[in-house]
């Protein structure tokens, strides 16, 4: 199981940065960023990933199980 959690978690910190890096591509200048909005697409990204991982499980951990 700890590896399973290990590896969602990884592919969720993976989504987490993408979507901030989407979100923060939006805008113009840096100064224009919305931290809030860009904040909780992130979070909400993560959250989405480890629901995925866990309904449909991950083909990394069980390749090696």
């Amino acid at each position: 199981m700890s590896r399973f959690l290990r590896a969602a978690g990884i592919r969720a910190l993976r989504t987490v940065a993408q979507a901030a890096a989407a979100m923060l591509g939006t805008s113009a200048v840096l100064s224009e960023v919305n931290w809030l909005a860009v904040g909780s697409a992130a979070v909400l990204a993560g959250i989405l990933s480890l629901l995925t991982s866990i309904a449909t499980g991950l083909p990394e951990v069980e390749d090696h199980e």
